[in-house]
């Protein structure tokens, strides 16, 4: 057989054939499962997108009873809507910050000046979305302590959240969340004000240490023990002028049944420093400590104040 029979003998064709039919059939295999999968990717992008368009169309009850099935469904994506509200702040100041600190706005032509590209957030932020330069800066600062509080369960806004920007300045990320946590356990999480966290920051003393390595919990617990400290009044050492006039009234009462002419105060001070500390007879030591008691607990009593 020649050379030229043997290439197009039946046998040899055939597998070409065959062969071109496979590799045809493979890239069609593969491309329709390419497809498949860009489908998929797509329609997860999709649901995952926010929009109006999921948002359903206002329209009147049902009736007055109980919500009708597709009035649950209703429900449920405008819930989803309200959420993505709550948490659409520190979303935004994540997604600036991530522009801002890699700088992925230096390609983009300056509107006002298309022959450069922007230098700062600060020239970007304004004119490519509009959002004023003090506005960006807060959110910034803000979002991931919102982040935080928001994978907590906290309701959060960013005007609360400003208030203790400060805090995580001057120590950290948990420190933060933990006085918000503080005053939540305080007052109730649904009634944490921007004014209640403002009040608690200004309390919070100068010279305050915190341990970095401390989880938020016990930060919190620790800062609420600085404040109850910080808002008990100073211990005097002077005597009060009305005690001074009680103990004076109460001596002459002691000279009289002495049928003396007058106790001196020094001699007052000794009799009840004796009698307190009579391991026989506790009546005067225990009369101090009913009144020291009762002093704690009005100090404590007036500590919480602030956060209620």
């Amino acid at each position: 057989m020649s050379k030229w029979d043997d290439a197009t003998s039946w046998e040899s064709t055939t597998k070409r054939t065959g062969s071109t039919k496979l590799a045809k059939n493979g890239r069609v295999a593969e491309e329709e499962r390419q497809a498949a999968i860009k489908e998929a990717v797509d329609a997860a992008v999709e649901e995952a997108r926010p929009g109006l368009h999921k948002i359903p169309d206002p329209v009147e009850p049902a009736g007055e009873g109980a919500l009708t099935d597709e009035e649950k469904q209703r429900y449920a994506e405008c819930l989803e809507g309200v959420d993505l509200g709550n948490t659409a702040w520190f979303i935004q100041g994540k997604a600036l910050d991530t522009i801002a600190t890699g700088r992925l706005f230096r390609e983009t032509p300056h509107k006002l000046e298309p022959e450069r590209c922007y230098r700062t957030i600060e020239e970007w932020a304004p004119l490519e979305k509009g959002i004023s330069v003090g506005k960006c800066s807060k959110l910034r600062a803000a979002w991931a302590i919102g982040e935080v509080l928001a994978a907590r369960g906290y309701d959060v806004n960013p005007g609360q959240v400003r208030e203790i920007v400060p805090v995580r300045t001057a120590f950290n990320l948990n420190a933060a969340v933990a006085v918000y946590v503080l005053v939540a356990d305080s007052v109730g999480a649904d009634k944490v004000t921007a004014e209640r966290l403002r009040d608690i920051v200004k309390m919070l003393p100068g010279d305050l240490k915190l341990d970095e390595d401390e989880g938020v919990d016990a930060l919190a617990k620790t800062i609420k023990g600085v404040l109850v400290e910080e808002l008990q009044p100073p211990v005097s050492r002077a005597i009060p002028p009305a005690v001074t006039r009680a103990v004076d009234q109460t001596a002459i009462r002691i000279a009289d049944a002495l049928n003396r002419p007058r106790i001196p105060r020094s001699e007052v001070t000794l009799r009840l420093m004796e009698a307190f500390a009579d391991p026989k007879d506790p009546t005067v030591y225990e009369a101090v400590l009913e009144r020291m008691k009762k002093a704690e607990k009005e100090a404590k009593k007036a500590a919480r104040k602030p956060l209620e």
